[in-house]
């Protein structure tokens, strides 16, 4: 049971880590608005507290996955994104 416990709490401090950083990119105006967009949708989905963190984490990368690619994404904004995605691809149920 304590193990559980810990790993939630793990899964919680990725969250907290990557929330500010998906607050920054969202509050870039460098950034292209529907990027500052999927990433202000990706930190709401990591803070809704209906799902649980693995799903949480889950509905975030696909949303930030769909922008990963787009063109128009300035290349010190990608990689905020992969970085955010990686921070989040540990968390499991």
């Amino acid at each position: 049971m304590a193990a559980r416990k810990k790993k939630l709490q793990e899964y919680l401090d990725r969250i907290s880590q990557a929330v500010p950083i998906l607050s920054r990119v969202s509050e870039d105006s460098t950034t292209p608005r529907n990027i500052r967009r999927s990433a202000k949708s990706a930190m709401d989905a990591l803070q809704s507290l209906e799902f649980t963190p693995a799903v949480r984490a889950s509905n975030a990368i696909a949303t930030l996955d769909e922008i990963s690619q787009d063109p128009n994404m300035p290349p010190y904004t990608r990689v905020q994104i992969w970085n955010v995605v990686s921070i989040l691809e540990a968390i499991k149920d």
